[in-house]
């Protein structure tokens, strides 16, 4: 049997994976490359797992929101990442459908908060 706290952690994964695509493509409208955007994420108390974060920009580009080029001027190539025109439309959408479902679930736990004062 799973102890609340093995619970808790699971769902918030659950709830940051939800928001992972909108923070990635949210930090590209400038060119980064896999490191650099974790340590740009994190900064922003935003963190993710490179384990999570390369698979996540190759699925991204297979999709054509992201484009990517090879910086070789460097002794180290760097692959770098930059939002699609298709990216930001579709981050425009995302964005707005985030909106709403946060205001949505503001609702619900405004509600809660009501019966919890009566």
């Amino acid at each position: 049997m799973e102890s609340t706290d093995d619970i808790l952690s699971s769902l918030i994964v659950e709830l940051k994976r939800g928001t992972l695509i909108l923070s990635v493509l949210s930090q590209l409208f400038s060119p980064e490359y896999g490191y650099s955007l974790v340590q740009k994420l994190e900064e922003k108390n935003n963190p993710i797992d490179a384990g999570t974060l390369y698979p996540l920009l190759r699925r991204l580009e297979k999709q054509h929101l992201l484009v990517s080029n090879w910086d070789t001027s460097e002794a180290r190539p760097r692959k770098f990442y930059v939002i699609s025109e298709e990216g930001k439309r579709v981050f425009q959408c995302l964005k707005e459908e985030w909106r709403t479902l946060s205001d949505k679930l503001e609702n619900l736990l405004e509600e809660e908060r009501n019966h919890g004062d009566n």
